[in-house]
């Protein structure tokens, strides 16, 4: 069989690279092509780096023949989100007035993977201001889902999600502030990794000052085809900076506890919201899954999860209001003006006294968290209790986007936490990628990838590959 190296993964393609199988050059070459063939149709790269990356690859095949060290992921061709610096590059996040804003530097996490050896390919799209669970702007327009070109590829990640589906890049870059990575990993049928705050630095030169909730609940974190390569990309990621004070040097894996049976956590229905009946059957195969695996599944709701989802639009939507609100209506769109707005309309802003009680309490609530993954190490919950939404769903009528905004709550409890979630997919429902989130404690994403590659083995599922069906 030919090998065609865009349709490889991160561990693969870099060991083979490491072997002098296939060349540096060979691999980005191939995945530049895919892109080439078919980005035109679902515009998930906003800034593809074709002469950048060919240098990077040459200059790569060189360490080779000279002996020289290398890195995990050496040769590998990445994407990178056009919201975190990448030197030479525009910083767009989207928006048409920073169209010209080149970075004079990367950002740590895009140094470390350019250390480790990574081609960057390109760099993907997301909403104006990554505000959206929709892919969409005036720059660089609007990304499909390569699925279905009438719902979304998931926002603010969707290109890196579609372009990974794809095969335009073995590992992308994305974040997660509210769902961010995770929902458009499940709109797109592909692994996307929630990280804990803390564990990948964040900064960039371009935007040094974040406000208050995004240094509680945002992160960084990959999206790839396998839950391995996940792995692998969070080794090389999770290294530290001094620009972002928040990174700890914790482990990426400890020891387990041998004496007791590790117990998932099973959430799959809401008490007062009817959950989409592939969101639940999802959850019922994983949890199969999970049990054969030797895991103990108890159904169990984990504590303040409803309270936890407000209170992340409530701060989030406060803080939007003093930090992020003026910027949008200045520069932004109208889709994300309007979405914001909408977001915005039923959350009643809180005084000084009622946001320190409201902080005070997000503490207790992580508590209760806390002593629940203790019992419990592994969550096993939706992304959204829907479907994916059609286009452009946060731009209708405001009982909509009430419902649309309250079938996220699986995303919004756990990054109100600064918890990790990983989202893997489960295979198909009427044309459409089916998934699970696993959420773990505080620095545990070790769990969470141990037992997302037991639901990944039994599914079965290749997104890459049903892709590759439907085109013939």
């Amino acid at each position: 069989m030919t090998l065609v190296p865009w349709r490889l993964g991160a561990v693969d393609l870099a060991a083979r690279i490491a072997r002098q199988e296939l060349s540096c050059r060979q691999a980005t070459t191939s995945v530049l092509e895919r892109i080439g063939r078919h980005n035109g149709r679902i515009n998930a790269i906003a800034d593809v780096m074709g002469e950048d990356a060919l240098a990077a690859a040459d200059r790569a095949d060189r360490c080779l023949e000279r002996g020289d060290p290398v890195g995990p992921l050496h040769g590998v061709p990445i994407t990178i989100k056009v919201n975190v610096d990448t030197a030479g590059r525009a910083t767009t996040d989207g928006v048409v007035a920073c169209r010209d804003h080149i970075a004079t530097a990367d950002s740590p996490l895009v140094a470390h993977l350019r250390a480790a050896g990574a081609v960057i390919v390109g760099r993907t799209n997301t909403p104006a201001f990554s505000l959206r669970w929709f892919t969409d702007n005036d720059l660089h327009g609007r990304t499909l889902n390569p699925f279905d070109a009438g719902v979304t590829p998931g926002g603010s990640s969707g290109g890196a999600a579609a372009a990974t589906a794809m095969g335009m890049g073995a590992i992308a870059h994305g974040n997660d502030y509210g769902g961010s990575i995770r929902y458009p990993a499940w709109a797109c049928g592909v692994v996307g990794l929630r990280t804990t705050v803390g564990r990948i630095p964040s900064y960039s030169a371009s935007a040094p000052t974040r406000p208050p909730t995004q240094q509680m609940m945002s992160v960084q974190g990959p999206l790839t085809r396998s839950v391995a390569d996940a792995r692998l990309a969070l080794q090389v990621m999770a290294q530290g900076s001094p620009f972002d004070p928040q990174w700890v040097d914790a482990p990426l894996a400890y020891p387990q506890d041998a004496q007791r049976p590790l117990k998932v956590a099973m959430f799959k229905r809401h008490p007062a919201f009817d959950a989409d009946p592939s969101v639940v059957a999802a959850i019922s195969q994983a949890a199969a899954w999970l049990a054969a695996a030797g895991y103990e599944v108890e159904e169990i709701e984990p504590p303040h999860f409803e309270e936890s989802a407000q209170l992340w639009r409530q701060l989030v939507m406060d803080d939007a209001r003093r930090s992020t609100l003026a910027e949008v209506e200045r520069l932004g769109d109208a889709a994300s003006g309007a979405a914001l707005r909408n977001y915005m309309a039923p959350v009643r802003p809180l005084d000084r006294d009622q946001t320190l009680d409201a902080l005070a309490r997000r503490f207790d609530i992580a508590r209760d968290w806390a002593v629940f993954l203790d019992q419990h190490p592994v969550l096993l919950m939706p992304n959204s209790w829907q479907r994916q939404f059609a286009n452009d769903s946060d731009d209708t009528e405001p009982a909509q986007v009430e419902q649309m905004v309250r079938a996220q709550s699986p995303l919004l409890a756990t990054a109100l936490l600064g918890l990790p979630g990983l989202s893997v997919p489960t295979g198909l429902s009427a044309g459409l990628p089916t998934g699970v989130q696993l959420v773990a404690g505080r620095f545990r994403e070790d769990l969470a990838l141990r037992a997302g590659a037991h639901i990944e083995r039994a599914a079965g599922f290749s997104a890459l590959d049903e892709l590759e069906r439907r085109l013939g």
